[in-house]
């Protein structure tokens, strides 16, 4: 069955691979499913880098830039010194960021992949409600080094990468409690590696239909406990990719439109209609979001609605002892977040309570913030933190995520401020190079290691060869 595409001003006719859709036993949701992977996958096999318009390439290195200097934040934490010396790495072509480790490709792309994510700072976007880069941008990294594969080809194979990747975040909507790392993200990092090793339409359909055979299916509770797995899910997801991608290189890949009953079915409901909405026409990285907060995307309106208001209370002369309730309105899914109490650094960045009281107190939530959080005072503030969930701003969702804070003085006086999204939505405040190099500047306190992010970023898509832009990363 062959089907015809638009792609970037070009009209291609691709075999998709998916003559399995006419087998017996194939039901209509799987043909479905696979229709719609053909024609994506017909997309991802055409595109090459010099089609790509420049504003999308920008936003590219933007997302790299933000990749890399999160990576080597991550990788600074204190426990992460452990967890490397536990994998016990072998000796291998590709870097594990801020370590000072080369190693091979597998344990390269889950390392960094964890690393990327363990601070809840790494770019996401709204409409895949998750991370797409995160799921495949560690393992095209890795196989790219360890290749040594030309700039334009690794930059087109991450683009492939994040926009399945993101396609399939829109096509999927997941069980109640199921957090999004580590399931539709798979299929990025399979059609990005299947794109970097040189695979046509149907091999990428092979290798995308096999990762999206492989999803976790991890509660969301993992997050609010302090469950380490959850960042954990993203190494797998890299994993998997690089796996399913390897299976349809060997020819061994069978599709068969295994997402209507993984993706859809048991983990919750497919569409696969959502995969080829406005191809080669819409760019998914272009719509992601940035993050200043070192905490969950959901807690991030009431972060913002906060420090406005903290600024109002300095202008006051007040301080947070004249504070005697705070009350934040937010979309249900964020305000499940209202947890008081929080066992490590992980659940508290899943806590609007935590994060609305380091906002009050330090001006910022950043990753030092964990760090007084036992305090008296600290724990004082979170308790008088209620959170509860408003209609209003469940019917603006997708394409608004906001929240209202309101403060109760011990004067009887309300504050109250409310934003419609986030700072560094791509609806609000969006970041550019500039802004994203004072964040990160700040966030690292190493100008050193802020150049080398921004000497990778700006010269990886141009690079001959990208294994030595790349393991400049892995200096401590």
């Amino acid at each position: 069955m062959n089907e015809t595409t638009e792609k970037v001003g070009k009209t291609v006719t691709v075999d998709p691979g998916t003559d399995q859709a006419n087998e017996v036993g194939l039901d209509p949701d799987q043909q479905a499913a696979l229709e719609a992977l053909g024609r994506l996958a017909g997309w991802a096999g055409a595109l090459r880098w010099d089609a790509v318009p420049e504003n999308v390439r920008e936003r590219l290195r933007l997302v790299l830039l933000d990749t890399f200097g999160v990576t080597v934040l991550g990788a600074r934490l204190p426990e992460r010194a452990a967890l490397v010396d536990a994998w016990a790495p072998s000796p291998g072509p590709v870097p594990v960021f801020g370590t000072g480790v080369e190693t091979t490709v597998e344990a390269a792309a889950w390392l960094n992949a964890t690393a990327l994510v363990s601070l809840e700072m790494d770019e996401g976007n709204k409409f895949a409600a998750g991370h797409p880069a995160a799921h495949g941008f560690p393992a095209v990294l890795a196989l790219a080094c360890a290749l040594d594969t030309d700039g334009p080809a690794t930059a087109t194979a991450l683009l492939v990468a994040y926009e399945v990747a993101a396609r399939y975040g829109r096509a999927s909507r997941g069980a109640p409690g199921l957090h999004p790392h580590g399931n539709w993200g798979v299929t990025g990092a399979a059609a990005g590696c299947a794109k970097l090793l040189g695979l046509d339409a149907a091999g990428i359909a092979a290798a995308v239909d096999t990762a999206s055979g492989m999803p976790i299916a991890g509660p969301f509770s993992a997050a609010l406990d302090g469950n380490a797995v959850r960042n954990e899910w993203m190494g797998a997801s890299n994993v998997a990719g690089l796996a399913a991608a390897r299976l349809a290189k060997a020819g061994i890949a069978h599709a068969t439109g295994i997402a209507a009953h993984s993706l859809g079915g048991l983990l919750g409901t497919f569409d696969p209609v959502a995969l080829v909405e406005q191809l080669g026409l819409r760019w998914d990285i272009a719509l992601g979001y940035f993050k200043r907060h070192a905490s969950c995307a959901f807690t991030h309106p009431s972060a913002d609605a906060t420090l406005a208001l903290r600024e109002q209370l300095r202008q006051d002369g007040l301080a947070d002892s004249d504070i005697t309730r705070v009350r934040v309105t937010t979309y249900s899914m964020a305000a499940a977040l209202g947890r008081t109490r929080w066992s490590n650094r992980l659940a508290a960045m899943f806590s609007i309570p935590y994060v609305v009281t380091t906002a009050l107190l330090d001006g910022r939530v950043a990753p030092d913030g964990f760090d007084h959080s036992r305090e008296d005072r600290f724990a004082a503030l979170a308790e008088r933190v209620e959170v509860v969930s408003g209609t209003e701003f469940d019917a603006r969702l997708p394409d608004a995520r906001g929240a209202a804070v309101e403060l109760t003085l011990t004067d009887g006086r309300v504050l109250r401020h409310e934003v419609a999204n986030p700072v560094g939505d791509a609806a609000h405040e969006p970041f550019d190079h500039e802004r994203t190099l004072v964040l990160l500047r700040d966030l690292l306190g190493d100008e050193a290691a802020l150049q080398r992010a921004v000497d990778c970023a700006a010269a990886l898509p141009e690079a001959r060869g990208v294994r030595d832009v790349l393991r400049v990363l892995a200096t401590v």
